[in-house]
């Protein structure tokens, strides 16, 4: 009896240590010498947003059109010789008709866009392949003007960088989305005077 008692002491000041093991996961937090790359919902991620959009386009048309028309009476009745019914001056009657339409018109389109930033995002949830879902708001305020920048994506595992960082061509189904708010932004933009002007006009 004198040997159970210490054996069930020992037992009661390490079962404490072992229910304490049992309720985290032995990986719930990382080592220092760990990898640092986001791998879990919740972590955070770089994106470096490096994106470039250009569009060319031209169109020209042109559609010619002409016609000629001639009717003319070389008899009535009887010939010019015998008779001059229907005449004047020695001459029948005649109708000449010359028509043309010509349509000729071109335009060209071109535009280009940059934008080059950078943004942290959080992981929302982790895919059954592995592949992570990012989403993420950045909110600037500066001189008045307000810019915010969405940005959302599925990214590979393997595309993350040592730092931490993805580039935004390397995300999937990558949504980057810019708004900008303001006085300045709003003095960019026609007024609805302007508008109705450009849609009403005939030229």
């Amino acid at each position: 009896m004198s040997r159970i008692l210490p054996a069930l002491a020992v037992l009661l000041l390490l079962a404490p240590g072992a229910l304490a093991d049992s309720l985290w996961p032995t990986n719930a937090n990382r080592s220092m010498l760990a990898d640092r790359r986001a791998s879990r919902a919740g972590d955070i991620v770089t994106i470096i947003v490096q994106e470039s959009v250009a569009s060319q386009n031209s169109q020209s048309s042109k559609a010619d059109k002409a016609s000629k028309a001639n009717n003319a009476i070389t008899q009535f009745l009887f010939p010019l010789a015998a008779s001059a019914a229907g005449t004047k001056a020695g001459a029948y009657p005649g109708t000449a008709f010359d028509g043309s339409n010509a349509f000729s018109s071109s335009g060209a389109i071109s535009n280009s866009a940059s934008l080059t930033s950078r943004a942290a995002v959080l992981v929302t949830d982790v895919l059954p392949n592995g592949n992570l879902v990012l989403e993420g708001v950045r909110h600037v305020a500066m001189g008045g003007e307000r810019q915010y920048m969405v940005l959302r994506g599925i990214v590979r595992p393997e595309d993350i960088s040592s730092l931490n960082t993805v580039p935004s061509t390397s995300i999937a189904n990558a949504t980057v989305e810019v708004i900008t708010e303001g006085s300045l932004t709003d003095t960019q933009k026609k007024g609805w005077l302007t508008k109705l002007y450009e849609t009403l006009r005939l030229y």
